[in-house]
C-alpha cells in the first residue's frame, strides 16, 4: 500500500508500535487518547479520494444504512486492497446486515494486514458468541484485550461467557 502512505511507512509502523505498546498497558491512564491516535493512524489511507469513500462508508455506518455502507468500502477495497479499515468497515456492516459469513471473510482480511487490530478482534468474539461458539469467541476476546485491556464490553461479554461456562458439567 505504499502508494497510499502519507509518510514513509518505516515511520508510520514505529508510531503505531510504541502507541500499541502504550495501549497494551492495563495501567495506562491515557488510553482513550492513545486509542484515538491509533484509529486516526489506522483510518487515514494517504490518498484523498480513498479517505472520501471511506468517510462516506462510515456515515452510511452511522446511520444504520448497512447496504450503502457496503458499496462504499467495497469500492475503497477495489482501489486500495491493502487499506485494513475499509475491510474492517465493510466487516461490521456485513455483521450489521447479519451477512455473518461475509463479515467473518472480511475480518480475516483485517487480521491479515493488520493482526493488532483488536476492534477486529473484538468483532470476531461476537461473531462466535452469535454462533454458539463460546470458546472461540473467548479466545477472540482474549486475544482483543491483549492489544487493549481497556475494552469494557470485551471485558463484560468475556466475563458473560466466563460464568455461563461456569455451570456447565465437564
Amino acid at each position: 500500500m505504499t502508494a497510499f502512505l502519507a509518510r514513509p511507512a518505516g515511520a508510520q509502523a514505529t508510531d503505531l508500535a510504541t502507541l500499541l505498546d502504550e495501549l497494551a498497558d492495563p495501567q495506562q491512564e491515557r488510553w482513550m487518547r492513545i486509542e484515538r491516535q491509533i484509529l486516526r493512524e489506522w483510518g487515514q489511507s494517504g490518498s484523498a479520494t480513498i479517505d472520501y469513500l471511506f468517510q462516506r462508508g462510515q456515515e452510511a455506518l452511522q446511520a444504520g444504512q448497512a447496504e450503502t455502507a457496503i458499496s462504499h468500502f467495497s469500492a475503497v477495497i477495489d482501489y486500495a486492497p491493502d487499506f485494513a479499515e475499509a475491510w474492517n468497515g465493510r466487516a461490521t456492516a456485513y455483521f450489521l446486515a447479519n451477512r455473518l459469513g461475509q463479515s467473518l471473510s472480511d475480518i480475516e482480511q483485517v487480521l491479515r494486514l493488520n493482526p493488532h487490530h483488536f476492534g477486529a478482534l473484538a468483532g470476531l468474539g461476537q461473531i462466535m458468541e452469535q454462533l454458539e461458539r463460546d470458546q472461540d469467541a473467548l479466545r477472540a476476546y482474549r486475544a482483543s484485550l491483549a492489544i487493549h485491556p481497556h475494552q469494557q464490553g470485551v471485558i463484560d461479554a468475556m466475563r458473560r461467557l466466563e460464568l455461563a461456562s461456569e455451570g456447565q458439567a465437564l
